[in-house]
């Protein structure tokens, strides 16, 4: 959803999104952009010789894996016949590093979490840029380097900026499961629901329930435009995916934020940001049958946050320019070498 917010703006140029899986989105992603449909990197039944191990500065390279070696080479005759070009890579370090290989100049979104390991050092110092899709004031601790280098395009949602103007007399509560694992399940929502009659809970996500539900429990499964079952509740949970996160700062909504296991600690150190800067209460995933569940949905009643600043709503404009920017100032500098 953040690549096609950004893209919409960058109709001046030729997009092509590269990625696993990328066909089942066609629908979403539309004609106007071009997809490169990318094998999965994991083994399969006919690779027979692997040896997974840990590779010095890389995060995943496996020997011996068919896959990984088509998806490479899909990439690379795509550098070939497409430049010139600018990639911007999400999440992968490795796709960073062999862009560099192929004189490819890349951008990396940035991502939180602990990421002073050496892959990310070595991606973060060869790309041309670091383009982060939140406010300055959401950055964690790092290196003084890494910040100078990257440009904060201030937070992107899907929603437009708005007033909470949920009533608390109502006591609804939006409960909000992605895709992505979460420790929020049918145990953990029985229990919710039975422990707080007085409350009522939208869940918004797939998760299997044994059992017949509370009537104070609404399962509406995977839903297209949230928008519509957010707006009326006073409080919603959810965990620290950057895209839930941007969506409660939008509708200024008081949040109670899981964070899950992730790579890096990303969510936790979201969540740890997020309660510092006063905008969500934390309750760890161990701590979600322990937790007094009246009493902390009964405080976090008492005060409004203000997420004013985290979300921007020229962030994918800003970002696009700075693609462009970008663009210009590596394509200038070839010419004029080529020129010697």
């Amino acid at each position: 959803m953040r690549c096609l917010a950004i893209a919409k703006t960058l109709s001046d140029c030729n997009v092509t999104f590269m990625g696993s899986n990328l066909k089942k989105q066609a629908g979403l992603i539309g004609d106007e952009i071009k997809i490169v449909d990318l094998p999965l990197d994991l083994p399969t039944a006919n690779d027979a010789h692997i040896i997974q191990n840990t590779p010095e500065g890389l995060h995943y390279a496996p020997l011996n894996v068919s896959g990984q070696l088509e998806r490479v080479k899909i990439m690379t005759d795509f550098f070939f016949q497409s430049t010139p070009a600018l990639l911007i890579v999400d999440v992968s370090v490795e796709v960073a590093m062999l862009a560099r290989l192929c004189g490819v100049p890349a951008i990396i979104m940035r991502q939180h979490g602990r990421r002073d390991d050496l892959p990310h050092q070595i991606a973060y110092r060869n790309a041309i840029g670091l383009l982060a899709p939140y406010d300055r004031s959401m950055q964690g601790e790092e290196e003084k380097w890494i910040t100078e280098k990257t440009y904060y395009a201030g937070g992107l949602a899907r929603f437009k900026q708005q007033q909470d103007t949920a009533d608390v007399a109502n006591r609804m509560v939006g409960i909000i499961v992605g895709s992505g694992g979460s420790s929020i399940d049918g145990k953990f929502l029985l229990h919710l629901s039975r422990s707080c009659p007085k409350w009522q809970f939208q869940l918004l996500g797939e998760i299997d329930i044994e059992g017949s539900l509370p009537n104070n429990l609404i399962c509406h499964g995977r839903v297209k435009d949230p928008l519509a079952l957010l707006q009326p509740c006073c409080l919603i949970i959810g965990n620290a995916g950057h895209n839930t996160v941007m969506e409660m700062a939008s509708l200024n909504k008081r949040f109670i934020v899981i964070p899950e296991e992730r790579p890096f600690d990303e969510q936790l150190e979201k969540a740890e940001i997020l309660s510092g800067l006063q905008l969500a209460k934390t309750v760890l995933p161990e701590r979600l049958m322990s937790t007094d569940w009246n009493t902390l949905l009964e405080e976090q009643l008492e005060y409004v946050p203000n997420w004013k600043n985290m979300v921007d709503t020229h962030a994918a404009e800003n970002a696009a320019n700075y693609i462009r920017k970008c663009f210009q100032q590596v394509f200038k500098l070839s010419e004029r070498l080529q020129s010697f």
